[in-house]
């Protein structure tokens, strides 16, 4: 990652590992979350995938037994060869608010959490 990258992100990433669904151009591919931060989410490239950058999108992602916890339309911001980098663009307050405790419980800094939640709603 080069420093400009670095310093242009605002919001931790953390690992994490649940299934997801990415809508896109009338289809759905299934597929796993590998981090996520308030601001993103970064997902392993499903097979077939064939949408090109800055598509708007979808992202479901399930937090427990297959019911949706964390909605977000995003947009399609870098394509890897086994991964997809998306931007959050619009995400309702249920969304929000599991993200927020999600990314809490894995940050363990409270200050740090509230100042990146205020880059988010800033």
């Amino acid at each position: 990652m080069s420093a400009k990258t670095s310093e242009k992100r605002q919001f931790h990433r953390i690992s994490f590992d649940a299934p997801c669904e990415l809508h896109a151009l009338e289809r759905v591919w299934i597929t796993e979350v590998l981090d996520i931060s308030l601001k993103g989410v970064l997902v392993k490239r499903p097979e077939g995938w064939d949408v090109p950058l800055s598509q708007p999108c979808e992202v479901i992602i399930h937090l427990d037994e297959g019911q949706a916890g964390i909605v977000m339309a995003v947009e399609l911001k870098h394509i890897e060869a086994r991964r997809l980098g998306f931007k959050c663009e619009y995400i309702d307050l249920d969304s929000a608010a599991h993200l927020k405790r999600l990314v809490e419980l894995n940050l363990g800094d409270q200050v740090l959490l509230e100042r990146e939640f205020a880059h988010l709603i800033g």
